[in-house]
């Protein structure tokens, strides 16, 4: 069974061009991929993940909401009882920001520049490829 991934732009960011990037590449290394689009609020991924029994969340923001957005994310996830969806992100975030968003739940952050290869491999490597 394919890794389920939903791919979201949580906030009034409107730049959306990297989420597309990753979702695609996503895909072409065989996962189901669930692209929410633009100006999503944190429940409304958090429900979209639960109703595609998704395995894991890509979050992306540019906007520097990241540090309210990302933990949100994780927060709902946790009060649905889904502690087994994985969730990361990336996207302009400061160096600086991203072990406080580990910390709050955040498995991994991945910064422009990162090679996809290395975004799809750590998400075959760190996301179940089924839901517990």
């Amino acid at each position: 069974m394919a890794i389920r991934v939903v791919v979201a732009k949580p906030g009034l960011d409107g730049h959306d061009r990297g989420a597309k990037v990753v979702a695609r590449a996503l895909r072409d290394a065989g996962m189901e991929v669930i692209y929410t689009g633009l100006h999503q609020t944190p429940q409304q991924i958090v429900s979209a993940a639960l109703q595609e029994d998704a395995q894991a969340i890509g979050l992306s923001v540019h906007s520097g909401a990241h540090l309210t957005l990302f933990p949100k994310v994780v927060a709902l996830l946790r009060e649905a009882g889904a502690r087994d969806v994985v969730v990361f992100g990336g996207g302009i975030i400061p160096a600086q920001d991203i072990e406080t968003l580990k910390e709050q739940g955040v498995a991994e952050i991945f910064t422009p520049g990162t090679p996809m290869a290395t975004i799809t491999a750590w998400v075959a490597d760190h996301v179940p490829d089924h839901v517990s």
